[in-house]
């Protein structure tokens, strides 16, 4: 894949009803530019699949998609081995992604294990008012929720908390990620340390909250309130791990409807899983 096939990726995932943009595709492309692919029927683009190595500890493959007027013809398949071919060569460890119901089985066949489960959850709302992010960051709620200004500070603080949660170190993309969305980006303190924290991606339908992660439920409710002030959009979307302790009881409180399930999956030596008992919800399926 090349930056001249984002266009045609784009329509895909349209077609497909997903949430990516343009930018998040040049996400992928930047971060492994050798393990992204296309597959070509009749000389146009038929899917697509990539694929994003974080520290060699392990991979991230996601955004299969396949025109829907193609499939049948083993396209997904194709490029999914394609991938898995390609990360093998590198010698990585271990492969993970996030399967939909429907892909869980393929990618069993292929050697993947369940590691747990993820919700779909997503949440129609008022529009919100344009003071509404200044109202967040004067909040008394007892932590100290950043400002749109410190977000370029305060996302060096949390990046080492996400290491340790997420299982591998991916500051280049969360940087990037609160670059363009830096109102969205929400910390908590308490005695000096980050006791959670969230980003967000304005999406094309909607803002997507995550990676959101916290030690405990008071720094999970903190977290989510925040965000949910800052968000702007009508619709947010977020994938919840479904044993976290607190982000499925707090969704539910703030009018958060299940959408869909994902299995999270891997394949390999899972040596490094991180500590998913504080992360309430994860980056997204094509990231982790």
């Amino acid at each position: 894949m090349t930056a001249a096939d984002i266009s045609a990726g784009m329509r895909l995932k349209e077609i497909a009803g997903w949430n990516q943009t343009k930018e998040d595709w040049e996400r992928f492309l930047q971060a492994d530019p050798e393990g992204c692919f296309v597959a070509e029927w009749n000389g146009q683009v038929a899917g697509t699949v990539t694929s994003i190595t974080y520290e060699n500890r392990f991979a991230w493959i996601g955004m299969v998609l396949v025109d829907p007027q193609l499939r049948g013809k083993g396209i997904g398949t194709a490029l999914l081995l394609k991938a898995i071919e390609h990360l093998d060569s590198r010698k990585v460890p271990c492969v993970k992604l996030d399967a939909t119901p429907q892909g869980k089985p393929i990618y069993a066949r292929l050697g993947f294990r369940a590691e747990y489960e993820i919700e779909r959850h997503s949440l129609t709302r008022e529009a919100m008012r344009p003071n509404t992010i200044a109202e967040a960051d004067g909040a008394s709620t007892g932590t100290n929720l950043c400002a749109t200004r410190d977000a370029s500070e305060q996302i060096g603080a949390l990046l080492e908390m996400d290491r340790e949660v997420f299982g591998a170190d991916r500051s280049a993309l969360l940087r990037s990620l609160a670059g363009c969305a830096p109102e969205l980006v929400t910390v908590t303190h308490a005695g000096g340390a980050v006791k959670g924290f969230a980003l967000g991606r304005k999406g094309s339908l909607a803002d997507h909250l995550g990676p959101w992660a916290a030690c405990d439920g008071f720094a999970a409710r903190e977290v989510l309130e925040g965000f949910l002030l800052r968000s702007q959009r009508q619709l947010v979307f977020v994938d919840a791990v479904t044993d976290n302790h607190w982000a499925p009881a707090l969704l539910a409180a703030k009018g958060f409807q299940f959408s869909r399930n994902l299995t999270r999956m891997y394949r390999g030596e899972n040596a490094h899983p991180g500590r998913p008992h504080f992360l309430c919800a994860i980056l997204g399926p094509e990231f982790g």
